[in-house]
C-alpha cells in the first residue's frame, strides 16, 4: 500500500517522457519465525558448530581446486608477459578464482539462510581474520619460525570465509526480525561451560574437551559454541565486555580465537 506523495520527477528521454514518483510508507517490524537461540563456533575442521550439537562441514573450496589452479599459474608463468598466450593463461586463472569463490559463497548463503531462517538470536565469536591470517614470515633480521605451517594454517582460515558467514548472518538475521549479538572469543574453548574453570588442559586434542575440574565431557566445537551463547545472555544483560565469568586467568584475553597447541599443552604441564 502506498503511502504519501514525497518527489515527483518528470524526465525526457528519446523522445518520451518518464515520471518516477517517491513515497513514504510505514513498514512493520519483522518478527522472526523462530524462538530459539543458538551460539556458533567457528573453525576450520568444521566450519560452523551450533550449541544444540550440529554442525556445519567446510566446503574447502580453495583446497580442492588448489592442485589445478598451481598448474595454471606455473604455465601463465612461462609466457611471454602480455602476450596473447599470457592473456588467454590470465584468463583461465582468473576463471578458476571466481568458481572458487562463487562455490564458497554460494555455500556460505545456503548455511547462513537455514540458521537465519530456524532461529531468533545467533551468538558469534568477534573473530579478527586479518590479524589470525596474518603472514609469520618476519623479516631478515627477525626471521619467523613454523613459517610453512603458519602458511598452511592462513589459507585454512581465508578458505572458509568466516568474515563473509558473519556479514551474511548479520544482514539475514536483520530482514527476518532476528538479532546477531558479538562476543569476545577468547578462551572459549578451554572454558568448562558447566563450572567455568579455565585451563589449556581442559582440551586434550582438536576435538575432545574434559574439564580436570569437573569431568564433564564433550565435543571441544561444541564446547565452544556453549560458551559463545553464555556470553550472549551475558553481553544483553549486563553489555559485558572482556573476559567471561569464571577463574581469572593470568595472562591478557587476546582478541583472538585460542586453540591448543603444543607449545600452550607444555606450558600447561609445567604450570
Amino acid at each position: 500500500m502506498l503511502g504519501e506523495a514525497k518527489n515527483i520527477t518528470v524526465s525526457e528521454s528519446c523522445g518520451r517522457w518518464y515520471a518516477s514518483i517517491q513515497t513514504e510508507r510505514a513498514v512493520e517490524a519483522p518478527v522472526p519465525s523462530s524462538t530459539r537461540d543458538v551460539g556458533i563456533d567457528l573453525g576450520i575442521a568444521r566450519l560452523a558448530t551450533l550449541s544444540d550439537g550440529s554442525h556445519v562441514a567446510p566446503l574447502d573450496s580453495y583446497r580442492k581446486h588448489e592442485t589445478r589452479l598451481r598448474r595454471y599459474q606455473r604455465a601463465m608463468s612461462r609466457k611471454v608477459k602480455f602476450s596473447h598466450n599470457w592473456h588467454k593463461a590470465k584468463r583461465r586463472v582468473q576463471a578458476l578464482h571466481a568458481r572458487i569463490g562463487h562455490a564458497r559463497r554460494d555455500y556460505l548463503h545456503k548455511a547462513t539462510t537455514t540458521i537465519s531462517q530456524n532461529h531468533a538470536m545467533v551468538c558469534i565469536e568477534d573473530l579478527q581474520v586479518r590479524n589470525m591470517s596474518k603472514s609469520s614470515k618476519g623479516s631478515a633480521e627477525t626471521p619467523g619460525r613454523n613459517v610453512r605451517a603458519k602458511s598452511g594454517l592462513n589459507k585454512a582460515i581465508l578458505d572458509q570465509g568466516w568474515f563473509e558467514f558473519r556479514r551474511q548472518l548479520e544482514y539475514k538475521l536483520n530482514w527476518a526480525g532476528g538479532r546477531l549479538v558479538v562476543v569476545p572469543p577468547h578462551y572459549t574453548s578451554l572454558t568448562c561451560p558447566a563450572c567455568d574453570y579455565v585451563s589449556a588442559r581442559n582440551r586434550t586434542s582438536q576435538a575432545k574437551f574434559k574439564c580436570l575440574q569437573c569431568g564433564y565431557e564433550n565435543h571441544a566445537d561444541v564446547v565452544g559454541a556453549l560458551n559463545v551463547l553464555a556470553r550472549g545472555y551475558r553481553v544483553i544483560a549486563c553489555g559485558e565486555e572482556g573476559a567471561g565469568s569464571g577463574q581469572k586467568t593470568r595472562t591478557k584475553p587476546s582478541s583472538v580465537k585460542q586453540e591448543p597447541t603444543e607449545a600452550a599443552m607444555r606450558e600447561a604441564d609445567h604450570a
